[in-house]
């Protein structure tokens, strides 16, 4: 068998197609932190990845190893990239899906839970709630306007997909201290993004929330949520 490295397309199909589904290794590690995550990791001697490539990708020591083994062999730079997006907490939710399995999801009055484009719930007199709540972090703290906007979209389509007109938009939202240089910034391009693109489609901002701390310096918070009946 040669040594040559092998390309994506030597990948088994199953394995191709269930790489997002693969749970990041460390999950409960990554939430609380671990004292391994300064430890480098053995293959990357024989890998033209970095250490530095793999902090910078958003990815543990633990981690990358774990790619390792699902590919049977040292992942390409386009390949690390690809297990960022996928293993990143915006699409997989690796340090706040411990915290969510912990909320109740069944009840009498419960149509539709996890699992569904949007959850749907009995509130009598022949009709249901369709509700989706999502969070758009880290996009709209790279691009305000867009990634808020953007986030609101999302959820008015999860919404449209399960029969149901939407009727109202809320928001949390979490920014840095109010004298950080991008506070404000931030502030008024999620405030846009959010309220620009549901009165675009009719569709109103009812209720919100906001709160300043300096913990959200580096990355703030934008979760929204679209709320229809049917």
């Amino acid at each position: 068998m040669s040594d040559r490295p092998q390309g994506p397309a030597s990948i088994p199909r199953k394995t191709r197609l269930n790489l997002k589904m693969k749970r990041p290794v460390g999950e409960e590690a990554v939430a609380g932190g671990s004292e391994g995550a300064k430890t480098e990791p053995s293959s990357l001697s024989s890998a033209g990845i970095t250490p530095q490539q793999v902090t910078a990708h958003g990815l543990t020591p633990e981690e990358y190893e774990q790619i390792v083994r699902i590919l049977g062999r040292s992942p390409n730079l386009t390949e690390l990239g690809i297990f960022s997006v996928m293993w990143s907490e915006h699409c997989s939710y690796k340090s706040s899906k411990k915290w969510l399995k912990t909320l109740p999801t069944t009840a009498p009055w419960v149509i539709c839970g996890p699992g569904e484009n949007a959850g749907v719930v009995d509130i009598g007199d022949d009709q249901v709630a369709i509700f989706k709540m999502e969070s758009h972090n880290h996009p709209s703290f790279i691009e305000p306007h867009q990634g808020a906007a953007t986030g609101v979209g999302g959820i008015l389509r999860d919404v449209f997909t399960m029969g149901a007109r939407p009727v109202a938009n809320l928001n949390a939202l979490r920014f840095g201290s109010p004298d950080h240089p991008r506070t404000r910034h931030l502030l008024a391009g999620v405030v846009a993004g959010i309220g620009g693109y549901g009165n675009c489609v009719g569709v109103p901002t009812v209720g919100g929330e906001v709160d300043f701390h300096p913990a959200y310096n580096g990355n703030i918070l934008v979760n929204a949520m679209t709320v229809g009946v049917a």
